[in-house]
C-alpha cells in the first residue's frame, strides 16, 4: 500500500493556460492582441494574478510542482518576471523559444532550478501549406515544446503544447490531427527506448476527442494515460465556451507513472478550481474568473483553470 499522499512525499507537475499575458501597450497604442486598454497597470496585475494562483496551489499542495508548463505567453519579459514574484522568488528557471504564431503567444515551461537540470530542448515547428506549389504561402502555429529533464536521477521527456483553437466549424482539427500525429511518432520511439514521457498542455479538445484517443493507443507493449479522462466523465472542466464545459487542458503520462518504474508513482490528478480564483457571479459561478471577457476587462486570473497531477 502507498499509504496518505502529503507534501513530504508528494511531487507536482501543472499546466495552465494563462490566457493572453502579453506586454503592455506603449504610446497612442490601445488594442494589443485583442485586447482593449492593456496597459502597464493591467499587466502588472496579471503577472501578480498568475503568481497569486501557484501561491494557493503550494498552499493547498504543500509545495509548488516542480515542472509547470504554461500557454499563451508572450515572449520572455513576462516569464522572467513573473519568476521574480513570490512563491518563485527566482527558484525557478524557464524553457521558451519564439513560435511564428500570428498572435506572438508560445508554450514555456517553468522548473525548480534546485532539483531539475535541464539536459535537451527544442521547439518544434509545423508549417501548412495554403497554396498549392507556394512556399510562400503558408501557415504558422504554436511551436510544441520539447524537454528532456532530469529530476531525482530519473529522465523525463516532457512535450508542452497548445493546439490550434476550435473555431469557424473547428477548421484547424486536421492541423491539431497532424500535430499529434508527428508527436506519437517521437513519444512512441521513447516508449520503445524505455523513457519515461510526460504530454501537458491545452489539446483544444475533450480527453474523449478521437485525436486523444490516437494519442494514447498502441500497437506495442507500452503506451500513454490519461486521467483527464476520468474527470472529464465526471464533469470536471477547465474551461468554457457559452454553456458547454470542456476539459482542453490535460497532462498524459507514460504507463511507468502507474506503475512507479519512473521513479514517481501517480496517485492523482485535477481541476485546480479553487474557489479563490472562480467567479462569483451568480451566472457564471465555479466558472474561471478571466481576465477579459470579449473586449470587457474584468481583472482575474484566466479564462482557464490550471490542471495538476501528483506523484508519490
Amino acid at each position: 500500500m502507498l499509504g496518505e499522499i502529503t507534501s513530504e512525499n508528494s511531487e507536482t507537475v501543472s499546466f495552465y493556460n494563462v490566457e493572453n499575458l502579453l506586454l503592455p501597450v506603449t504610446g497612442k497604442e490601445r488594442i494589443r492582441g485583442g485586447l482593449k486598454n492593456w496597459n502597464l497597470s493591467r499587466y502588472s496585475n496579471k503577472l501578480h494574478k498568475i503568481a497569486h494562483v501557484f501561491d494557493i496551489i503550494k498552499e493547498n499542495k504543500g509545495n509548488l510542482p516542480f515542472i509547470i508548463g504554461l500557454g499563451e505567453i508572450e515572449g520572455a519579459k513576462p516569464l522572467n518576471e513573473l519568476l521574480a514574484l513570490p512563491p518563485f522568488n527566482g527558484d525557478y528557471g524557464v524553457v521558451h523559444y519564439e513560435s511564428m504564431d500570428e498572435r506572438g503567444v508560445d508554450v514555456a515551461m517553468l522548473y525548480d532550478k534546485r532539483r531539475v537540470e535541464v539536459l535537451v530542448s527544442e521547439p518544434i515547428s509545423f508549417f501548412f501549406e495554403i497554396a498549392d506549389n507556394d512556399p510562400e504561402n503558408y501557415d504558422t502555429t504554436r511551436d510544441v515544446l520539447f524537454c528532456k529533464v532530469k529530476f531525482k536521477s530519473k529522465i523525463i521527456n516532457v512535450f508542452v503544447l497548445h493546439l490550434p483553437s476550435k473555431r469557424d466549424m473547428d477548421v484547424n482539427k486536421p492541423k491539431r490531427s497532424y500535430i499529434l500525429k508527428e508527436i506519437k511518432e517521437r513519444i512512441d520511439i521513447l516508449l520503445k527506448s524505455e523513457e519515461s514521457v510526460i504530454v501537458m498542455g491545452d489539446f483544444n479538445e475533450n480527453p474523449d476527442d478521437e485525436n486523444l484517443a490516437a494519442l494514447v493507443s498502441s500497437d506495442f507493449g507500452r503506451k500513454l494515460f490519461n486521467p483527464f479522462l476520468e474527470l472529464f466523465r465526471n464533469k470536471n472542466y477547465s474551461t468554457y465556451h457559452q454553456r458547454f464545459g470542456l476539459l482542453f487542458d490535460q497532462i498524459i503520462m507514460s504507463d511507468d507513472f502507474i506503475t512507479g518504474k519512473s521513479g514517481l508513482q501517480f496517485r492523482s490528478a485535477e481541476v485546480f478550481n479553487d474557489l479563490k480564483i472562480s467567479n462569483w457571479d451568480r451566472k457564471f459561478r465555479g466558472r474561471p474568473f478571466r481576465t477579459y471577457a470579449g473586449t470587457r476587462y474584468l481583472g482575474g486570473y484566466s479564462d482557464h483553470f490550471p490542471v495538476l497531477v501528483q506523484f508519490k
